[in-house]
């Protein structure tokens, strides 16, 4: 490089008249311009709301299909068998490797659930053993409708991933917002492109986003349960595919309206109070804070903006470490939580076909929809709880509802709820996020509670 050209300062804090050359900058726009497109940029194609990461694991999935159950089982027996070798024999070679260490040298209670996610996937494969493991409406759902959705939309967000994260788009972008989401939500301004990413793609790619900047110290224990409890939201096209399945297609502007609205209420009200409001802002042990976006009082927000986004991204590591960090990646998700899903999955899948116990649960539901006035409280009592063992199954219980204002309630409230353990809890909790399996249930039921009125009310007043 040439030394009479303008250089970024790499210092901790640069100032706000640091100057950069057009090679820096391109180093930030062109790898955030193709996260942008990738993640962010909504497409129309066959009549379907996605993004440009969907059509790519749309596309190797259709190439791959059917094989797509026969990998997962391979996967998941793969990685009990060296789960089963690190936690008990301990050899060096996985010992003395971090990467190999953490992801096979287990506790007890995550090395029984990667067992027990690899058994239940070979007799949901080869249908044997119980019904209630492999019948198509429990283990049938996670290994052939949710497995194979996981496998490809991980392994290209995975790889790509570090577009939208490390090349600066999230510091340009929060420096920009910085002031409204501190206010509003109490968070920084980059955990919009979380949410951003959540609505455009999948909810999962928000919690990957979220374990991936809390574990980089970008956000605190607190920021990052929040976000990863609130931002996390459904997708525009799964949306779509909720209100097809339940018969409310005409009435998707007003539906999404709706659940938006009371979003952003659950949004504002959950992290203010328990177990929200109790977690510290501390920061990944052995990382600390590495955020700062703070803005000089004689410094426009655009200009510091772009300052933090050029410096992120020329400091980062070269493209190959990154394509080794994105493999990485995958590799835990395929082999760490897909394990997970299929073993929590399927046993809560299994509570909710065969027991009552989310019918009896729900029972305190059935005078608070009584007294919200909608029809067929009783049978959409459970579906207000049911979805915290799968985000479908509110649809499943609600399609037979003969009120279509109780199903566009039921609808609304599935998707606002967020948290589901067969796919984004489980991720939440393997993600070593500061949230545990009770607290997660609790701000399910905070925000079921909080969204429920709102949705109620708009329902009232849309379908009438």
């Amino acid at each position: 490089m040439n030394r009479d050209e303008p250089m970024l300062l790499m210092d901790d804090q640069p100032p706000a008249d640091a100057s950069f050359n057009l090679r820096q900058l391109l180093i930030f726009l062109i790898p955030s311009l193709l996260g942008v497109l990738l993640f962010l940029t909504p497409i129309v194609y066959e009549e379907k709301v996605t993004i440009g990461l969907g059509l790519l694991a749309d596309g190797l999935k259709a190439a791959v299909g059917a094989w797509l159950p026969a990998i997962a089982v391979g996967l998941l027996v793969f990685s009990s068998v060296l789960g089963l070798v690190g936690s008990l024999a301990k050899p060096r070679w996985i010992t003395e490797r971090r990467a190999l260490n953490e992801l096979f040298n287990l506790h007890p209670f995550w090395l029984a659930l990667r067992v027990i996610g690899a058994v239940f996937a070979a007799m949901t494969f080869w249908e044997f053993g119980p019904a209630w493991v492999w019948n198509a409406n429990t283990g049938g759902v996670v290994l052939k409708d949710l497995a194979p959705v996981l496998i490809t939309f991980f392994l290209v967000a995975g790889l790509v991933l570090p577009l939208l994260t490390d090349y600066g788009l999230m510091e340009f972008c929060g420096t920009l917002v910085r002031n409204v989401f501190r206010k509003i939500f109490g968070l920084p301004g980059r955990s919009a492109i979380d949410a951003i990413a959540s609505w455009l793609g999948s909810g999962t790619v928000g919690v990957l986003i979220t374990a991936q900047q809390y574990q980089k110290g970008f956000y605190s224990a607190r920021e990052a349960a929040v976000i990863a409890t609130n931002f996390s939201i459904a997708s525009i096209a799964f949306s779509l595919l909720i209100t097809s399945f339940m018969k409310l297609d005409h009435l998707f502007v007003p539906f999404y309206l709706t659940v938006v609205v009371a979003g952003l209420a659950a949004a504002i009200i959950t992290p203010r109070i328990p177990p929200l409001s109790w977690k510290k802002d501390e920061y990944m042990p052995g990382v600390g804070k590495q955020i700062k976006e703070d803005v000089p009082s004689d410094t426009s927000l655009l200009r510091w903006g772009l300052v933090q986004a050029v410096k992120r991204a020329n400091s980062n590591p070269s493209p190959v470490e990154m394509v080794r960090i994105g493999v990485h990646n995958v590799v835990d998700i395929w082999l760490g939580l897909l394990p997970l899903v299929m073993a929590i999955g399927t046993v809560s899948l299994a509570i909710a076909e065969y027991t009552p116990v989310f019918t009896w649960l729900s029972y305190p539901f059935v005078p608070l929809l009584e007294a919200l006035q909608l029809p067929d409280a009783a049978k959409a009592a459970p579906a207000m709880l049911v979805g915290f063992a799968d985000m479908f199954l509110p649809a499943v219980l609600g399609k037979g509802i003969e009120s279509e204002l109780t199903r566009f309630v039921v609808a609304c409230v599935s998707l606002t709820q967020l948290i589901y353990m067969s796919e984004v809890g489980v991720l939440i909790l393997k993600a070593k996020l500061p949230l545990n399996l009770l607290e997660l249930f609790v701000i399910f039921i905070i925000r079921t509670l909080i969204t429920l009125p709102i949705i109620a009310l708009m329902a009232h007043w849309i379908v009438g």
